[in-house]
């Protein structure tokens, strides 16, 4: 991914992110609570198969979408 799209695509992910924060269950691994950027992160490394910066740029709309679809899928739970 380009340099300037990689840096537009973080800063997305970290708004989910800061939005998700307080907001996901609660799990026993993580006693002193989940970190809602690393979710994010891991959520799109699960679903590309590789690291947003990894990705080619013709990704970035479906990158965008899936964290649109995250965030809510969070949100509901």
């Amino acid at each position: 991914m380009s340099p300037d799209l990689r840096k537009q695509i973080w800063a997305e992910m970290q708004a989910v992110g800061d939005r998700l924060s307080g907001l996901l269950r609660p799990d026993p691994r993580h006693p002193a609570g989940r970190n809602p950027h690393a979710h994010v992160a891991g959520c799109v490394k699960e679903r590309f198969g590789c690291s947003y910066k990894e990705l080619p740029d013709e990704k970035a709309a479906e990158v965008r979408q899936f964290l649109v679809e995250l965030e809510a899928a969070e949100k509901t739970r």
